[in-house]
């Protein structure tokens, strides 16, 4: 066997990797450096399979032939799977503070956690690390208390009640679109309904390892408007439909952002329809909406996109049950669908899955723990979301 001893090896020009043939084995127990550069100085006119180091999003990433996609990185796995969490919702008539989880690899039934330390809660928003669930905004007991700029977490690896944050929003809000990647939790969008019902374009951030720290002003969405739902890769967020409460204007737009910048939303692409209350699953390669409500008609439809493009939404399949304001919660390959309620407000007790890298109608998953369902949820978190 022939051996080749390099400490530094480029190419002319100094723009690239020189291309290496015929090396079948490399072995050293110091490291091997990639090129690296953020988001905005991926190279063009590469073959499929080139790999870098995205400073940006902190990971490796690959070229597919079509676009840039991450290096799947080992999984933050609790019994045998990444666990999914949801807390909080109610119905019309009233409000629970329960924090539920599943192992999205398994089936089964939700199982209790602990309890929102910040009070009983609904429609809140929730982001999440490969170690911490964070639970912002939402309405209070029926929504007739108002809405709160708390924000609280939990550690995913262990049960109990939530931790207060130690600082919050940067206005209460309630019905708020949530994304996330490894560090950064976005909040968009919202609305109040005391002492005036007002909608917000607005998004806020964290830093989810920070507590102590307030949210701060990333930008905006294109307009005002509630129930953004959103799906997210490591380095671009999707904020998909919603509507307005003064005058009840639904959009079927979807707008994304790029988490590790600030600024404004950009448009990415339409649902097939105007919806609210979807419910969004995905992994860091494809986005999925299911389920939510045109007017008062409620909908089984379960669409997706490719998150690293632009364009509409495609047909992916169907739920078993219509429903609207679902808590969405994803590992790599699966999604999976959480209670939600139908246009009443009387809850769904069902849960549903899906897998992600196909299509195809969704299978039975188990039942919530509540024994009521949690209906109006808001979003929903995991710690092997597409973000991270």
């Amino acid at each position: 066997m022939s051996r080749l001893n390099i400490n530094n090896l480029t190419n002319e020009n100094e723009d690239g990797s020189p291309r290496i043939s015929g090396i079948s084995t490399f072995s050293s127990t110091a490291f091997l450096e990639a090129p690296k550069g953020t988001t905005a100085q991926r190279p063009e006119n590469v073959a499929p399979g080139m790999i870098r180091f995205n400073t940006d999003s902190g990971h490796l990433e690959y070229y597919t032939g079509e676009f840039w996609d991450e290096v799947l990185v080992a999984n933050n796995t609790l019994d045998g799977g990444n666990r999914g969490m949801i807390a909080g919702g109610g119905n019309g008539t009233d409000t629970i503070d329960d924090i539920e989880y599943v192992t999205i690899s398994t089936l089964g039934n939700g199982q209790f956690f602990g309890n929102l330390t910040l009070g009983l809660r609904r429609n809140m928003g929730s982001v999440a690390s490969s170690t911490r669930a964070v639970f912002a905004g939402g309405a209070n007991v029926n929504g007739s208390a108002g809405q709160t700029a708390n924000i609280e977490f939990v550690t995913f690896s262990s049960t109990g009640n939530s931790t207060d944050f130690g600082a919050d929003l940067t206005i209460a809000k309630r019905n708020i679109g949530c994304s996330s990647n490894s560090t950064r939790g976005l909040f968009a969008g919202g609305y109040t309904s005391s002492p005036t019902n007002l909608d917000f374009a607005s998004i806020d951030y964290i830093t989810m390892a920070s507590t102590g720290v307030a949210a701060q002003d990333f930008g905006d969405l294109h307009r005002e408007h509630k129930d953004p739902h959103s799906v997210s890769s490591s380095t671009r967020a999707l904020f998909a439909g919603g509507g307005t409460v003064p005058g009840s204007v639904q959009t079927n737009r979807i707008d994304y952002v790029t988490i590790s910048t600030l600024g404004d939303a950009q448009d990415f692409g339409d649902l097939n329809a105007v919806y609210v209350g979807v419910t969004p699953v995905g992994n860091s390669t494809r986005g999925i909406f299911a389920g939510g409500a045109q007017s008062s008609t409620l909908s089984n439809v379960i669409q997706f996109v490719t998150i690293a493009s632009t364009g509409d939404t495609q047909d992916f399949g169907d739920l078993i049950e219509t429903r609207m304001f679902g808590g969405g919660c994803s590992s790599s390959t699966r999604g999976v669908i959480y209670s939600g309620s139908d246009s009443g407000g009387s809850t769904r007790r069902a849960i549903e899955y899906i897998t992600i890298s196909t299509t195809g109608s969704a299978s039975d998953f188990g039942d919530t723990f509540t024994s009521g369902g949690l209906g109006l949820l808001g979003n929903g978190c995991s710690n092997g979301h597409g973000g991270l």
